[in-house]
């Protein structure tokens, strides 16, 4: 059998390289004028030589392809070389640890975009560049570039890329933490987009940052509706950013406290398509939240870690979670008592004691229970809630309404006696 899959595997190589060689062989045969039936052949070998490379995961041939076509192209018209290029240069997503390659071939596409005055290819190159520098936590160096652009854009007014720029910048402002000027940046992409037809994967891209914003502020409801809105715009175009659409919807339910609403959207026909560790993970997640188990929940964070911590807004929001879990858990285990041992507490939740300790310290600044630790004896004392007697204010304002009264008395005394 191994035998057989090494001959099989030689085979594939081998037919690959002959259609390769075939291919270059196409580009090759150019002349001072080309026909058009020549010029559609060679954009078919490049795009076909390009996928090639990318099944191979060779992401310098690909660059290399890129930097051929456009000598082969130069005789096209200006939007088939720049559709061509993006074509090709798209295919790098799928071939892994390819981002610096990416980087060196969009930088030197974009010098050559200049130095041939195509500006919508450089502009549309900028964008990929400005997303990647976003994808590598390059935040400056993507706000430089997105700022240059949209004083270009502003004077063309061409709407479909203001758009997605300023989609792009609503995304790198969040990621800086930036709220302010992420919902400015959401809120300039809708206006824009309002005046024009837009493309469903754009309009999907608008929904999922106005969901992400809408959960940032905690308004779960709101963000559950766009990330709906978004699963079935990006399901309806095969794209894979459903999946996390669709982990999204499941997170504002946990959020809602409405976990038993998430079997129901699993088990929904466009859900069930995307099956597999992404839903799992929230199906854990979920069931932890509705046990109110600390141990549940952090098995699920470690068994399914990729698909939780990768996502920067899931992390976030799942730490959030397990801040309330942990609250809930130790209101519900410290409300019998008036002085309970921190070990105590601690090995309930199969917690370290320093975390525990840390966790009570703060709820009692924030006055979600009233009680102080006492470290010589490592142990928790409960307060019970002040009470306060609104007798002395009902008091004061008697005093006080008395005092204007007086004061009136005496004023009037005093007008009488001048008459």
């Amino acid at each position: 059998m191994a035998a057989l899959l090494e001959r099989d595997s030689s085979n594939a190589s081998s037919m690959a390289a002959a259609e390769i060689t075939q291919l270059k062989g196409v580009l090759e045969a150019t002349s001072a004028t080309p026909t058009d039936e020549q010029l559609r052949q060679q954009e078919s070998a490049l795009i076909r030589l390009g996928e090639i490379y990318r099944e191979q995961q060779n992401a310098v041939e690909l660059s290399n392809v890129i930097t051929s076509s456009r000598s082969l192209m130069s005789t096209s018209a200006k939007a088939k070389t720049a559709k061509l290029i993006r074509n090709l240069i798209d295919l790098f997503d799928d071939i892994k640890d390819s981002r610096e390659i990416q980087l060196k071939c969009l930088l030197d596409n974009i010098s050559w975009a200049k130095s041939e005055k195509r500006v919508f290819l450089r502009q549309s190159l900028e964008i990929r560049l400005a997303g990647l520098y976003y994808d590598s936590n390059q935040h400056k160096e993507a706000l430089e570039l997105l700022d240059n652009l949209l004083k270009e854009l502003k004077k063309l007014d061409d709407k479909i890329i203001l758009t997605q720029v300023h989609t792009l910048e609503s995304k790198i402002y969040y990621s800086t933490a930036n709220y302010v000027k992420s919902k400015a940046a959401l809120t300039s992409a809708r206006t824009a987009a309002n005046a024009i037809y837009c493309p469903p994967i754009l309009q999907a891209q608008l929904d999922l940052q106005s969901g992400i914003l809408h959960a940032n502020d905690k308004d779960w409801k709101t963000a559950f509706s766009y990330f709906f809105e978004t699963l079935e715009a990006f399901s309806s175009q095969d794209d894979s950013k459903a999946v996390s659409a669709l982990k999204y919807m499941l997170l504002c339910k946990i959020m809602l406290n409405l976990s038993d609403d998430v079997d129901s959207i699993i088990q929904n026909k466009m859900s069930q398509r995307y099956a597999g560790a992404n839903v799992e993970a929230m199906k854990a997640v979920a069931q932890a939240h509705k046990n109110r188990s600390l141990t549940d929940f952090e098995k699920a964070l470690k068994e399914y870690k990729q698909e939780l911590s990768a996502d920067p807004i899931i992390k976030s929001h799942l730490s959030s979670l397990y801040d309330t879990l942990l609250e809930s858990n130790l209101l519900k285990i410290i409300e019998p008592y008036s002085k309970v041992e921190i070990d105590y507490v601690a090995s309930l939740l199969s917690q370290p004691i320093n975390a525990i300790e840390a966790k009570l310290s703060q709820m009692i600044l924030d006055k979600v229970f009233y009680g102080i630790i006492d470290q010589g004896n490592n142990c928790l004392i409960v307060f019970d809630p002040p009470y306060q007697d609104h007798l002395y204010d009902a008091t004061l304002n008697t005093l006080g309404n008395v005092t204007q009264v007086v004061n009136g008395l005496f004023e009037k005394t005093a007008s009488l006696q001048s008459v």
